[in-house]
């Protein structure tokens, strides 16, 4: 299995701490705390999504949704054209229809294969049962126990897969934001307690921790927390 946070090839100068570093970091804060059994004693986290009774929001921020779908059906408007004149006149114009009539069918049919489609961007609100992504046309509600795959495909891209009781289709989403790992692994533990990336700490840099700590920002050991639980 890939892992997503394989350092890239080159000369590539990787920063001392990033964005998605601090994101990471209250991650491991979050993870550590379900792992003792403390999120209700963390702070409140302010959010305007609706919660279940006796849930509780654990982080929010931004995110976009992307679906792997085709953006047409390979449908397309065939032209027919009715030319008089010469018969160069009418030659032409004839043959410039067929042009655009094939070309309107070449764009057809690139339409109709799949693709990732960015759908929008919004904000999420991250629980221990599910995430919500706000948006007016295209929201997401969730729950992990309803998923029917789930990846971390890139360190800020968390991608799921599932039955959309709305249209009642197989649906493959994927959700870029700095709270991938967080959603990653809380699915994980939830519904896919054996996928390998949970088992093998493959939703965190190997060398995080250390890091942290040569950065004087001392990181709880989340990983072997969640590996340790129940023991």
């Amino acid at each position: 299995m890939d892992n997503p946070f394989t350092p890239p090839s080159g000369n590539e100068q990787v920063p001392a701490w990033s964005w998605l570093d601090e994101y990471l970091w209250f991650s491991c804060d979050i993870i550590a705390d379900l792992a003792e059994g403390r999120l209700k004693q963390r702070p409140l986290v302010a959010t305007v999504a609706r919660l279940e009774p006796d849930d509780r929001a654990l982080a929010v921020g931004p995110a976009q949704r992307l679906t792997w779908r085709p953006v047409g059906d390979g449908s397309y408007s065939h032209q027919n054209v009715i030319a008089f004149g010469s018969p160069a006149f009418v030659l032409g114009t004839m043959a410039g229809s067929a042009l655009g009539n094939s070309a309107r069918r070449r764009a057809a049919a690139i339409d109709a294969q799949p693709r990732w489609v960015l759908d929008g961007s919004g904000e999420i609100t991250v629980t221990a049962r599910k995430v919500y992504f706000g948006h007016p046309q295209c929201a997401l509600d969730l729950g992990w126990g309803g998923l029917d795959t789930i990846d971390l495909v890139a360190p800020d891209v968390f991608q799921t897969s599932f039955h959309d009781i709305v249209n009642g289709r197989q649906t493959t989403v994927r959700l870029r934001t700095p709270w991938a790992s967080l959603l990653f692994v809380l699915a994980a533990i939830t519904a896919f307690p054996a996928h390998p990336r949970l088992l093998e700490n493959g939703w965190l840099p190997a060398d995080f921790e250390r890091r942290c700590a040569s950065l004087g920002r001392p990181c709880r050991p989340a990983a072997r927390l969640l590996l340790n639980r129940g023991r």
